[in-house]
């Protein structure tokens, strides 16, 4: 390493002390959701394997939420496979859910995080459903710390489907009517039947790698979101990248629809 990297990096330690004592606690969202994105670019940018780079995308994970719990997050959303992610070459997926797979088990075996599981379960791999399912368990006892969602298997049209599904059984148990549920759907009860039932909605969503859109991510949740596109891939996204993240959220007049 050069003198000019290490004036670099000393520049950014001190502009990151900066920005981060002037950030206003009262101003931080409480929920943030995270389009983790730029693992394969970062990977091809840096000659590595396409494995290597969702490796090093999961190494950065615990390091956010250690950010977030600093600044007194209290809900993040990590979104990690998508519904179209199942379909990619097996050659590509197994890897992936391997290393997911020790995400899930790393955050659980933490102790600072409650984890829930948001997506389709029957979309997964036996295995890592058993993970999930053993990763809520194991933390439902947490208190305090972040409640951290693992959006695996997740899509937003297929969450609002599942929905809806769920809420049609749910009336039919009852024993009500077709038109006994019709008459009383409205978004409140909807919302009750989403992944995240009894949760904020989003205050602000995070995408990494400088791509322009949601993708579907958390499409009923997000209508009064705050959002903030970063040019860095997912793998490089530093401190001084969260907090400035955070200062441009504190910065806005949310209206709220209004």
């Amino acid at each position: 390493m050069n003198l000019r990297d290490n004036l670099r990096r000393l520049l950014v330690r001190v502009y990151t002390r900066r920005v981060e004592g002037h950030l206003d606690h009262d101003q931080v969202p409480k929920h943030i959701g995270v389009i983790v994105d730029g693992n394969r670019r970062w990977a091809k940018a840096a000659g590595s394997t396409t494995a290597q780079g969702h490796r090093a995308g999961a190494d950065k994970i615990e390091e956010f939420l250690g950010w977030c719990s600093e600044t007194d997050v209290e809900v993040v959303t990590l979104w990690l496979l998508s519904t179209d992610n199942v379909n990619r070459p097996p050659e590509e997926l197994a890897p992936l859910l391997e290393i997911i797979e020790n995400v899930v088990t790393s955050l659980a075996a933490d102790g600072r995080w409650r984890v829930h599981h948001v997506g389709n379960l029957d979309l997964l791999p036996g295995q890592l459903q058993t993970q999930l399912k053993e990763a809520e368990e194991a933390t439902a006892h947490v208190t305090g710390g972040i409640l951290v969602n693992v959006a695996i298997g997740y899509g937003g049209r297929q969450e609002i489907a599942d929905a809806v599904r769920s809420m049609m059984l749910d009336a039919h148990e009852k024993g009500a009517s077709l038109e006994e549920l019709a008459e009383n759907v409205d978004i409140d009860l909807i919302g009750k039947h989403l992944y995240t039932s009894d949760q904020p909605d989003p205050d602000l969503v995070i995408r990494t790698s400088g791509e322009q859109r949601l993708s579907g991510f958390m499409l009923w949740q997000t209508a009064h979101s705050e959002y903030y596109f970063c040019e860095v891939f997912w793998p490089a996204f530093r401190k001084v990248d969260f907090l400035r993240a955070l200062r441009d959220y504190a910065a806005r007049h949310r209206r709220y629809g209004g």
